[in-house]
C-alpha cells in the first residue's frame, strides 16, 4: 500500500515537473518572439493607427506603405549592398585563416596550448568601445576611414577568435589517420589539410560561415564611427537614418528592421542543428 502511494506520489510530482517545464517553455517563447512580432506589426500598419492610444495588438488596416518607403530609398538600397559585401568579405578572411590557425593548434602537440586558446576567445569579449578612438586616429593616419577596409579588418579581428575556437573543436574529432593516409600516397600537409581534411569539417566550416558573417552583418560600433559617407555605410548604420530632428519615420525603420533581421532567422533556423552541433562540438573530448 505504502509502495503505490509512493508511486503515485512520485508520478504526480513528474507530471507537475512536465506541466511546469512546458509552461516556462511557452512562457520562454512568447517572450522572446513577441518583440519581433510587434516590429512586424508596427511595419504594416498606417501612421494613424501606429500611434494610435491604446494601440491595437493586431493590425487593422494591413499597409505596405513603409516597405515602399525603404526599397525607394537608394541610400538603404545601398546599405544592403554595402553590408553583404562587408559581412561575405569578413567571413571569407576569418575562414582562410581561421581554419589554417584552427588546424595547426588542434594538430600540433606545444606548451600552453590551452593558454593560448583561453587568450584567442577571450580577445572576442574584448570590450571595442575601448579602442574606438586609437583606431580612428591611426585608420585617419593611413587614409582607411570612409572605406569598406576599416570596418572589415575590425570586423575580422572580433570575429576571427570565434571562428579559430569552434573550427579546432571540429578539427579535433577528425581522426589523424586519414591525414597520415594521404601523405603515404604522396600528399604534403597542405595538401592533405585542402583535399582530405577541409571538406570532412564542410560541417563545421559551414556553420562557422554563418555565424561569423551574422556577427558582421549585425555589427553596428566600428561602422557607425569609420564610415561617415551614408553611401559606404550598412543597414545598422541606416536604419536610424529614417528619423530627423524633426519627425522619426517608426514605420520605416520597423520595415527594415524586419527585412535585415528575417533572412537571418530564417537561415538560423534552417541550420540550428548544425549550429548546435557547432557550439558543442569537442565539448566532451580533450
Amino acid at each position: 500500500m505504502a509502495s503505490a502511494t509512493t508511486t503515485k506520489g512520485a508520478a504526480g510530482r513528474g507530471t507537475l515537473n512536465s506541466v511546469l517545464f512546458y509552461v516556462f517553455l511557452v512562457s520562454f517563447v512568447l517572450v522572446s518572439v513577441f518583440p519581433l512580432l510587434w516590429i512586424f506589426k508596427m511595419s504594416i500598419v498606417t501612421k494613424t493607427e501606429l500611434f494610435a492610444s491604446p494601440p491595437t495588438i493586431l493590425p487593422q488596416t494591413p499597409t505596405s506603405e513603409s516597405y515602399g518607403t525603404i526599397f525607394g530609398d537608394p541610400v538603404f538600397q545601398q546599405a544592403l549592398v554595402n553590408s553583404t559585401i562587408i559581412s561575405s568579405v569578413t567571413t571569407v578572411i576569418c575562414l582562410f585563416f581561421g581554419s589554417i590557425t584552427a588546424y595547426a593548434i588542434a594538430r600540433l602537440r606545444f606548451r600552453f596550448k590551452g593558454t593560448v586558446m583561453t587568450l584567442i576567445l577571450a580577445i572576442s569579449f574584448f570590450p571595442a568601445v575601448a579602442i574606438i578612438a586609437p583606431l580612428f586616429i591611426q585608420f585617419a593616419q593611413v587614409g582607411l576611414i570612409d572605406t569598406y577596409a576599416s570596418v572589415i579588418i575590425t570586423d575580422t579581428v572580433f570575429a576571427l577568435p570565434l571562428t579559430i575556437w569552434l573550427l579546432v573543436a571540429f578539427f579535433r574529432e577528425l581522426p589523424v589517420d586519414l591525414e597520415d593516409a594521404a601523405k603515404v600516397d604522396g600528399a604534403t600537409t597542405i595538401q592533405a589539410f585542402r583535399k582530405v581534411i577541409v571538406p570532412l569539417a564542410a560541417p563545421g566550416v559551414f556553420t562557422t560561415a554563418i555565424l561569423t558573417f551574422i556577427h558582421a552583418w549585425n555589427e553596428f560600433l566600428f561602422a557607425n564611427t569609420f564610415l561617415l559617407e551614408p553611401a559606404k555605410q550598412p543597414v545598422t548604420v541606416a536604419i536610424p537614418n529614417f528619423a530627423t530632428v524633426y519627425t522619426v519615420d517608426y514605420g520605416a525603420q520597423a520595415a527594415a528592421a524586419v527585412v535585415v533581421t528575417v533572412p537571418l532567422v530564417i537561415l538560423v533556423l534552417i541550420f540550428q542543428r548544425r549550429i548546435v552541433s557547432g557550439l558543442t562540438a569537442g565539448a566532451v573530448k580533450g
